[in-house]
C-alpha cells in the first residue's frame, strides 16, 4: 500500500508482486485490478487476502491516514 496512491478510483487495494510481475489487488475481492500474476500465485493472493480481509482494510485506513501500516503474517 501507498499513502499517496490516488489510482483505482479509491478502491481499497494493494500491491502483490512475484517474479518480476505486479499486480494491484482489490481487499474487498482479492480481484485483479491491474497487472497479472500467475495462476497459482494469484489463487495464493485470494486466499491470503480473504484471511487477512479485516487487516488489510485497517491498514488502507491508516495509509489514507498517513499512518503506519501494521504488519499482515504471510501464508504458511
Amino acid at each position: 500500500m501507498y499513502y499517496d496512491e490516488t489510482h483505482h478510483l479509491g478502491r481499497p487495494h494493494f500491491h502483490a508482486d512475484y517474479a518480476g510481475r505486479a499486480a494491484i489487488v482489490e481487499i474487498a475481492s482479492g480481484r485483479v485490478l491491474a497487472g497479472e500474476l500467475p495462476p497459482s500465485q494469484r489463487r495464493l493472493v485470494r486466499r491470503w487476502t480473504a484471511l487477512h480481509r479485516a487487516e488489510l482494510e485497517a491498514n488502507w485506513r491508516r495509509a489514507r491516514a498517513e499512518l503506519p501500516l501494521e504488519s499482515i503474517t504471510p501464508l504458511p
